[in-house]
């Protein structure tokens, strides 16, 4: 969030934060959202039904162009007037590394644990699944031999701080469209 507003403040990223929503009121977007003075609501998943969190993230929402997930690690059912419009950023090559209780740090203790030599960032259309549904665009990093998973991660969050301001100007720009479950990429001057 923080970097999609960077990039909307500098310029690079024709774009509005019309609104901010959290499942956890504890977590440090939400003071960071209020502190740049975007509308943020709290929906508490633990606090609810499951229902009613559905509903409540749905109407915290409204009508904006497209959602865009970041750390929200609780799965919202999204409604079909939203499909193709919500993306999420995922810290590993997905389709590996992915689904739930794979966020954070444990994303890439799993990379170094599997011996991998290369990883990166994922943005992808969401489906009803955690970290699934079409791939819009990824980064790569290389793995070290001596990497940790802070090290690891600080490489991938700078792709990351690329990646997504690239989708969502994808996306305004009218440069991606859905086909089925397959993202399909459009030339600039389509």
């Amino acid at each position: 969030m923080l970097n999609l507003q960077k990039c909307i403040t500098e310029g690079s990223l024709a774009a509005v934060i019309k609104v901010v929503v959290s499942s956890r009121s504890d977590v440090k977007g939400v003071q960071r959202s209020r502190d740049l003075g975007l509308p943020t609501f709290v929906v508490e998943r633990k606090r609810l039904s499951p229902e009613a969190f559905q509903q409540g993230v749905t109407d915290a929402v409204g009508e904006v162009d497209l959602v865009c997930m970041g750390g929200f690690l609780s799965l919202w059912h999204i409604p079909q007037r939203y499909y193709g419009r919500v993306m999420n950023i995922h810290p590993a090559l997905l389709p590996e590394f992915g689904g739930r209780a794979m966020y954070g740090h444990r994303v890439h203790e799993a990379v170094l644990a599997a011996g991998r030599t290369v990883s990166g960032c994922t943005v992808h259309f969401c489906d009803n699944d955690y970290d699934h549904g079409p791939i819009i665009l990824q980064r790569t990093v290389p793995v070290l031999p001596d990497d940790t998973p802070d090290s690891l991660a600080a490489r991938v969050f700078e792709q990351e701080c690329i990646a997504y301001p690239e989708a969502i100007r994808l996306f305004a720009q009218g440069r991606i469209r859905l086909e089925g479950n397959k993202v399909i990429h459009l030339p600039a001057d389509a």
